[in-house]
């Protein structure tokens, strides 16, 4: 809880804590545009050695990292494959089209997780017809469908599938450090069904801004310019990398608390009468509302108004995520006003 307020909308509305913000203010700088600040070239090659990668480039934000992958991998007027409630489909902004001239093809599923049939049927023929399918992304954990996690398998079979047909494959990981946790496996054994990866040091780890574009060495280089045209050349930007490398060090042990927070969660909200809870694989708890006569936006509006933040997304549906900085009490608290203000 920060000053009274059990903020449950996101896991990136976390605050530095005092042992991150030392690190921040003590992290060795350079100009990372003219040259390479020491503290992000630390943090990259960490990174990329985590992931399974030759290398990784810092991004001020997911958004752009994820649409570096998609101009990276794609040429202008072209199709890339992703999941209907994706991210990179919903939440950048009609990216892929203004920037890469990319249009998305976008897959329904089953929890988010698109299968190597699925991803087989939404490839273009290659007729003078249709567009050419260049790309396809994934995403994991998947954040719309409760921060579910893709099995390995899943992935593992939509990579062979790529393979055959010579494309590449970008996954989306901003929470990818949850998937990991939540499978038991390393994030390398994760990433390794992409080609490219991106990961949020925002999500889960506590960092006030931050992601990262892993791959091969050769892309990632090109990634420097990709992400310069986009104005995401930042100065001494170890500051922020230095955030980055406290939070391997100390936050990843943390994931699972969250985890079993969101699952308790679920499952008193679920007891709710009017309430239904999704059973989480990871942080998010997806919370549905039953009865007629609550609305989402109403609710969330008195939760607020209590000191409790939710965030409404969509129709009867709220949104609740734990993180670093919401232990038991804060729990304990969500549920006792939520119960007020659903009966």
């Amino acid at each position: 809880m920060n000053d009274g307020i059990v903020d449950l909308r996101s896991d990136t509305v976390t605050r530095p804590s005092p042992g991150m913000r030392r690190a921040m203010a003590e992290a060795e700088v350079d100009d990372d545009v003219l040259g390479k600040d020491p503290t992000a070239d630390r943090l990259e090659r960490r990174v990329a050695a985590l992931l399974g990668k030759e290398a990784s480039l810092f991004f001020p934000s997911g958004t752009q990292a994820n649409q570096a992958a998609v101009i990276l991998h794609t040429r202008p007027g072209t199709e890339a494959v992703c999941e209907a409630e994706s991210h990179v489909f919903h939440y950048e902004y009609a990216d892929a089209a203004w920037l890469a001239g990319v249009q998305l093809h976008p897959v329904a599923s089953e929890r988010g997780a698109l299968t190597a049939r699925d991803v087989a049927a939404a490839i273009r023929p290659g007729d003078r017809h249709h567009p050419v399918t260049t790309l396809v992304c994934v995403e994991n954990t998947h954040n719309m469908h409760g921060g579910s996690v893709v099995p390995m398998p899943v992935m593992q079979a939509i990579q062979a599938l790529a393979r055959e047909r010579s494309l590449p494959v970008h996954l989306d990981g901003a929470r990818l450090w949850n998937a990991a946790a939540a499978a038991g496996v390393s994030l390398a054994d994760v990433s390794s069904c992409a080609d490219t990866v991106t990961v949020c040091l925002s999500k889960g780890l506590g960092c006030p801004i931050g992601s990262l574009l892993a791959g091969p060495s050769g892309l990632i280089a090109d990634a420097w310019s990709v992400r310069k045209r986009l104005g995401g050349g930042m100065r001494q930007v170890g500051i922020l990398a230095a955030a980055g490398l406290w939070a391997l060090d100390h936050n990843l042990e943390g994931l699972r608390a969250d985890h079993e927070r969101a699952r308790w969660l679920a499952r008193e909200c679920d007891d709710m009468e009017g309430l239904r809870a999704d059973v989480p694989d990871t942080n998010i708890v997806m919370i549905h509302l039953e009865r007629e006569d609550l609305d989402e936006e109403a609710v969330a509006s008195e939760l607020e108004a209590r000191g409790v933040r939710i965030l409404p997304v969509g129709p009867g549906r709220l949104r609740a995520v734990t993180h670093l900085d919401v232990d038991d009490q804060g729990i304990e608290h969500c549920l006792e006003t939520l119960s007020q203000v659903v009966a």
